[in-house]
């Protein structure tokens, strides 16, 4: 199973990410994070970001969740390569190319989790700061989503301190072993 948060940058997917991380194992799930790939970048991201940045982040995207999903029951994404993708259509445009890979890959997730703006991004030494960028990347993500007809599960701005129960609840009759409802025919 591969879960993957999405959303604009600074909204606070990385800590619910961990904190997820963290609820999960404490019910014995074999988990494996993907960690946000944009702050391994050798080249410029945020608004001076380039094709070739954009094309290294989403590579390294996929190839972190091909191992992630080789050896791990549950996968879970500090992003996708679709919330990824936007930054790379803010910064040149429609890829037709990306286009018909998004389509191949989005399939892969088995929920997405929609994390909205809650507050405006801080600087932390990476991320970008200026809201109207945050905006625009949202504004991006929000039509990729409705273009596609995806349904991610859509966290509530106003009850942050209950995004993470909200997803664990949704995840729950995945996480439950089931067990069979008649013994088989040796009586057992």
């Amino acid at each position: 199973m591969k879960i993957a948060l999405i959303g604009s940058h600074g909204v606070g997917k990385t800590t619910l990410c961990f904190e997820l991380a963290a609820a999960l194992k404490r019910r014995n799930a074999d988990l494996e994070m993907v960690r946000e790939v944009a702050r391994r970048c050798p080249l410029p991201i945020n608004q001076s970001t380039t094709v070739a940045a954009q094309e290294w982040i989403l590579h390294t995207q996929i190839a972190w969740e091909i191992e992630a999903t080789a050896s791990h029951e549950i996968v879970l994404c500090d992003r996708s390569v679709l919330d990824n993708y936007c930054y790379l259509v803010q910064a040149a445009g429609t890829i037709r190319s990306w286009e018909r890979f998004l389509d191949y890959w989005l399939p892969t997730y088995h929920l997405l989790v929609s994390v909205p703006i809650s507050e405006r991004p801080a600087f932390d030494g990476v991320r970008a700061v200026d809201p109207a960028f945050q905006e625009t990347i949202e504004t991006l993500l929000d039509g990729m989503v409705a273009a596609r007809g995806l349904t991610p599960l859509r966290l509530d701005a106003a009850a942050r301190d209950g995004w993470c129960g909200v997803i664990v609840e949704r995840l729950l009759p995945a996480l439950e072993p089931t067990l069979p409802l008649f013994a088989d025919e040796g009586g057992r």
